[in-house]
């Protein structure tokens, strides 16, 4: 049995026809498959029913199948960046609170002190015993009690522009 559909044949040895240039129409293959009896009868059924040949509705049929499966796929991978989108920005939100949260933000000076009675840094939450040094930080809520040890004092800014002024005779 033949078919409408030759293949010229490559050009060069070991060059195929699939990379054809834009401007040659396309030509049609015949594929060749294996389907179960019942499913042979069911598309000669239908094809009659539609009065087209067979190949036209397994064409089809085909054509449809993968534009159906592009979409969905397009569709879940629209849902997924779509989804990565909102944690992203959930993240960045929750990471902007913690960040206020931080308990010395608020803090605007320390003073040195010596330990009466144990407590905890509110920095770290480390112990700091009964006469060991901490720094009480006075913030903007008189309400609002800051100790601190050692380790989370701040740092002096090591900002090369911050200068003092001299004093003024």
């Amino acid at each position: 049995m033949y078919h409408g559909v030759t293949r010229k044949p490559p050009a060069k040895p070991d060059e195929d026809d699939d990379d054809a240039s834009p401007d040659t129409p396309r030509k049609e293959r015949v594929l060749h498959t294996r389907v179960p009896a019942v499913l042979e009868e069911e598309l000669k059924r239908f094809a009659k029913n539609l009065r087209v040949p067979v190949s036209n509705v397994v064409r089809a049929i085909l054509e449809d199948a993968l534009k159906m499966a592009d979409r969905a796929t397009g569709s879940v991978e629209d849902r997924l960046n779509d989804a990565v989108a909102v944690v992203r920005s959930e993240r960045e939100t929750i990471q902007s609170k913690l960040k206020r949260l931080d308990p010395l933000d608020d803090v605007l000076a320390f003073q040195p002190l010596v330990v009466a009675l144990p407590t905890e840094c509110t920095a770290c939450q480390g112990s700091l015993r009964r006469g060991e040094s901490g720094w009480l930080g006075m913030t903007t809520d008189p309400s609002r009690r800051v100790i601190v040890c050692g380790a989370c004092l701040p740092k002096p800014d090591p900002d090369p522009t911050h200068t003092e002024k001299e004093p003024t005779p």
